[in-house]
């Protein structure tokens, strides 16, 4: 089972700014290629501060001071490291509450961005690959369950377990599991388990006591 990483997902070839960059140019950009922010960046293509539109109607509304990205943007810089699962880099986001995120090399270099938008794009797979994916990396290859006694069903992201499992135990581990799996929006349990069906059979074969015992 692979999730996506931060790799897949981000747009490689980031728009960026110098210190110096002045507001109009700025506004120019977020407007021409559709963003909400653009990372700052020094000679070395390190990301030092992120310029968002928040931060320009801040400066417009104030009307003083110098109005360079050096001057405006927010700073120091939250960024991603691609090799992050999606998960790691949206619990990011909602930490500090940004939108997007740089994302940077091991040389700290920006290298692409991260938006909120790229990881909706994990809620648009198809069905069908999610079912797949539960079936031969979830229930063949980890858990090592026939597939023949456990039915998985997805519906707009929904996915429903039913069927049988060999132990009540299995169960979390299973849904956590299918949870973990990109494009899942919920996990619904409807199994049964041999272990309890086991303990009911042998529950109703105690013979029940005569007259006078």
């Amino acid at each position: 089972m692979r999730n996506r990483s931060v790799a897949d997902l981000m747009t490689p070839t980031a728009v960026a700014v110098q210190p110096g960059t002045p507001f109009k140019e700025i506004a120019r950009l977020l407007d021409e290629y559709g963003i909400t922010a653009v990372p700052v960046v020094d000679e070395a293509n390190r990301p030092i501060g992120v310029v968002s539109e928040a931060d320009l109607l801040r400066r417009h509304a104030a009307k003083d001071g110098p109005s360079t990205a050096a001057a405006m943007m927010s700073s120091p810089v939250v960024v991603a490291r691609p090799s992050w699962t999606a998960v790691e880099a949206a619990r990011l986001m909602e930490r500090h509450r940004v939108k997007r995120l740089p994302v940077v090399d091991a040389g700290g270099h920006l290298i692409g961005v991260l938006s909120r938008s790229d990881l909706l794009q994990l809620f648009l797979r198809r069905d069908r690959s999610i079912q797949e994916e539960i079936l031969e990396d979830v229930v063949i290859r980890i858990l090592r369950h026939s597939p023949a006694a456990l039915h998985v069903d997805v519906d707009e992201g929904r996915v429903t377990l039913s069927g049988t499992l060999e132990r009540r135990s299995l169960a979390p581990v299973f849904v956590r599991l299918c949870e973990s799996v990109d494009g899942v929006v919920e996990v619904v349990d409807r199994l049964t388990y041999e272990d309890e069906e086991e303990a009911d059979a042998e529950g109703g074969d105690v013979a029940a006591p005569g007259p006078g015992v």
